[in-house]
């Protein structure tokens, strides 16, 4: 897994968990990276429109093409979310889990249908080691 070309390739980001409390990092590090020139998609079924862009319910109703899968859930919804990205056509090039999220089987499925894993690790501290 190559975490430089999987942040320098990619351009549509859906965040299944977006916040919006600008307090939350499920708010945040969205914010920074669409600040950083990433298209984000949030996923959160309770909201209409987060960072001044559409959310949708699920993956499944996002039109168009997604890069990166980022789960702002806990590990429990891990699963569930990447059985839900690897239906998606065309797949997503990878899924990402922040900090303390962790799912080792959901990352074996994900790896089974060709999508990169990126596991426990924050999106945002990654992409700031590339534009240091």
């Amino acid at each position: 897994m190559d975490i430089e070309k999987i942040l320098k390739t990619a351009r549509t980001i859906a965040v299944v968990g977006c916040s919006r409390d600008p307090a939350k990092d499920a708010h945040c590090i969205p914010a920074y990276l669409q600040g950083h020139g990433y298209r984000i998609i949030p996923v959160n079924p309770g909201a209409m429109v987060i960072l001044g862009e559409r959310c949708y319910p699920s993956l499944k109703d996002i039109p168009g093409a997604i890069d990166i899968v980022d789960i702002f859930r806990p590990g429990s919804e891990v699963m569930g979310i990447v059985r839900e990205a690897v239906a998606l056509q065309p797949k997503p090039k990878a899924i990402w889990t922040q900090l303390g999220i962790r799912d080792d089987a959901a990352k074996q499925l994900a790896e089974a249908h060709g999508i990169a894993f990126v596991q426990d690790r924050c999106i945002m501290a990654e992409h700031q080691k590339l534009v240091r």
